[in-house]
């Protein structure tokens, strides 16, 4: 038999994104109950940019996290409860203590793709209290095959229980999947884990590609319900693993049931591949970052294509949506300054 996948059900993180973070009790219920059924092993809650995210420059959450964390506690008995933060946004004290007060089983701690050390003292301290603590490397289309495992070493010196990858901007390719992935599975001891986004189309192929270069956990969400284009899309991507005879354990028709909930009662409209989200995957920029530049964009007059190209040869990461404003007045001026040449290098 095929090594077993450990599914990691983020639509009740990653997917706040799409709706501004403005999940409400009823929904968070309701999406538990349905995880619940699916016997999904672990759920995440919470703000998409983690605890202590909820911010103006990031957008406010419309319930806290613990709020959050605490409705979804009541309905979750055999799925484990996990809570993600970012060091910078959230904090020991005041966010992962609190958390775990609330019930969580797991933490994932992330950060930018080279900065695993600012991690160390949130992974330690969430396993010192009986937490079951995973790294999560961001935007990891950003870094060589040899620096994602020097930073993936950290976590595992840290104590954690897997690595994830994430795809942040929706950039990999197979290739890429393959080869990075099979680096962490040759040098690592514990699990290695991958978080594809679909901005490309290649989301449940990047999954795959994952799972047979030696990952053994997958991060996606219900409907691909998340940033930008969304995540792998859970119903498809264990439906190809069961084809594929990888068991997850998970019930697929209780699952496709959690999805259907999503497209009638969380969804503001669907996710799907548009022109701003595939330049965002090509631009190798965070798809978190699209409704920033899309208003930007239209504050400004300028095309939003043109910002998110030129966040991403500034190599713009999740936290600094500030820059998106500047890039856009820049882009204006340019504009307003140049008309014929902007024209021509907008279309080059």
């Amino acid at each position: 038999m095929e090594r077993r996948i450990f599914i990691v059900d983020s639509t009740l993180r990653d997917g706040s994104h799409a709706v501004s973070h403005q999940l409400n009790a009823d929904q968070v219920r309701g999406y538990a109950q349905r995880a619940e059924a699916a016997n999904i092993p672990l759920v995440m809650v919470g703000h998409g940019n983690g605890l202590g995210a909820s911010s103006l420059q990031l957008g406010r959450s419309l319930l806290p996290d613990r709020e959050m964390l605490a409705i979804a506690r009541q309905e979750l008995k055999r799925s484990k409860l996990g809570a993600f933060l970012i060091p910078g946004f959230g904090t020991i004290k005041n966010d992962i203590g609190p958390a775990i007060d609330a019930g969580i089983d797991a933490l994932m701690v992330a950060c930018h793709c080279t900065e695993a050390n600012i991690t160390r003292q949130h992974l330690q301290y969430a396993a010192s209290r009986g937490v079951t603590a995973y790294g999560v490397l961001m935007m990891t289309h950003m870094a060589t095959p040899g620096e994602l495992l020097e930073q993936a070493k950290l976590m595992e010196s840290y104590g954690v229980q897997g690595v994830l990858l994430m795809d942040s901007a929706g950039a990999y390719l197979q290739r890429d999947v393959t080869e990075k992935v099979g680096t962490l599975v040759a040098g690592l001891r514990t699990a290695v884990g991958f978080h594809p986004h679909n901005n490309l189309g290649l989301a449940v192929a990047n999954a795959v590609a994952a799972v047979e270069a030696g990952a053994s956990i997958i991060d996606g969400t219900a409907r691909g319900f998340g940033a930008g284009a969304g995540n792998v899309q859970l119903e498809v991507i264990i439906a190809v693993l069961h084809r594929l005879g990888y068991p997850t354990g998970v019930d697929l028709y209780r699952l496709m049931d959690a999805s259907e909930y999503v497209a009638r009662e969380v969804m503001k409209k669907p996710i799907a591949i548009n022109a701003v989200t595939l330049t965002s995957g090509l631009a190798g920029v965070f798809s978190g970052f699209a409704p920033h530049a899309i208003r930007a964009a239209e504050r400004f007059d300028v095309d939003v294509r043109d910002i998110l190209m030129e966040l991403g040869r500034r190599k713009a990461v999740g936290g600094q949506e500030d820059l998106i404003l500047d890039v856009a007045m820049n882009l204006k001026q340019k504009k307003e300054q140049r008309p014929e040449d902007f024209q021509l290098e907008s279309l080059s």
